[in-house]
């Protein structure tokens, strides 16, 4: 008999065919997000789940004996409490490797709309205020190339961002991580450095480190107050890493120059953010993965890992502090 697995969000038909040649499934069809009564009663028999961002923690794990494998349409797991799902033995996959090249283009995005205000211009033309020439100094933006660029988190989306950085437009690129990268030194180029010294000599701040309890406001008034003025930040992480009341300052009053977002400490933003009203912020709706192919290519991989975990295999993408030994 195939194992029974619940999907909470829709997939496109060729990951669904993937998935009915090993499993019965059911499937959350809506666009809206399931709500947690209705995940809970749909789980009972459930052997695997296909999710992205569910809590998964205590009472979900009680709500679903059967459960073997939580398969994790992402890279990011901070959903998982991996306390819980150790006590139970129940297996946590991720997707990564997949999206590192689209969520690095989006890097490149936000940096490249932020230094030359291109979201902003483009409101400016619709809303038809160009009425001078092109040599006007208040629509002057920021060089890109041949500035600093400095990188938190230089995991494999940060060694893309690195080599855009470094062969597209000749920048110098430094670089902050939990421990040192040779093989991305070698790479790109990128120098190691002190978590001070990058937020001070950078020109253009990219995080993307993890969401984890040392990681919840890694950036705050202390770090923003520490760049320049003419610093452009961005961050591509999770939107907790950063005092958002903080951000909201320091682009206020002048203490960094802009801010490209694709994350916020909550999502979906709220209409009465300050954000929403500060023309040196480019902001996205949390769409550093969002293409056809990265979207379908996530769920399959997604759709593997679960597989193999039904099937009495090691998946490939394991969450690191649930594999063997793992901490």
């Amino acid at each position: 008999m195939k194992p029974f697995v619940y999907v909470t969000k829709p997939i496109p038909k060729e990951v669904e065919e993937m998935l009915a040649e090993h499993c019965t499934y059911d499937i959350w069809t809506s666009r809206e997000r399931i709500p947690r009564r209705v995940l809970l009663e749909n789980i009972k028999e459930a052997e695997g789940l296909l999710t992205s961002g569910t809590k998964i923690d205590r009472e979900l794990l009680c709500s679903a004996p059967k459960l073997k494998i939580v398969s994790n349409n992402s890279v990011g797991y901070d959903n998982f409490d991996i306390e819980a799902m150790r006590e139970r033995s129940v297996i946590g996959t991720h997707t990564p490797h997949v999206l590192d090249d689209t969520v690095a283009d989006l890097a490149f995005g936000l940096i490249l709309s932020s230094a030359r205000r291109i979201a902003e211009l483009d409101r400016y033309v619709r809303e038809g205020k160009w009425t001078k020439s092109e040599d006007d100094e208040s629509l002057f933006g920021t060089d890109v190339h041949h500035q600093t660029l400095g990188i938190i988190g230089m995991g494999r989306i940060g060694e893309k961002v690195a080599k855009r950085a470094a062969f597209g437009f000749d920048m110098d690129v430094l670089y902050y991580s939990r421990s040192r990268k040779p093989e991305a030194e070698k790479k790109t180029g990128a120098v190691y450095t002190d978590f001070n010294e990058l937020l001070q000599r950078s020109d253009f701040i990219v995080l993307i480190t993890p969401l984890t309890k040392d990681t919840f406001h890694l950036i705050g008034e202390r770090e923003f107050r520490q760049m320049k003025q003419s610093a452009v930040f961005i961050n591509i992480s999770r939107g907790q890493t950063v005092d958002e009341k903080a951000l909201i300052n320091a682009l206020k009053d002048g203490w960094i120059k802009g801010a490209g977002l694709d994350v916020f400490e909550k999502e979906p933003i709220e209409t009465d953010n300050q954000l929403l009203s500060l023309p040196n912020a480019t902001l996205v709706p949390h769409i550093g993965s969002s293409t056809r192919i990265t979207h379908v290519n996530m769920l399959k991989t997604a759709v593997k890992n679960l597989i193999d975990g039904l099937q009495g295999k090691q998946p490939r993408d394991v969450v690191k502090e649930l594999k063997e030994g793992g901490r």
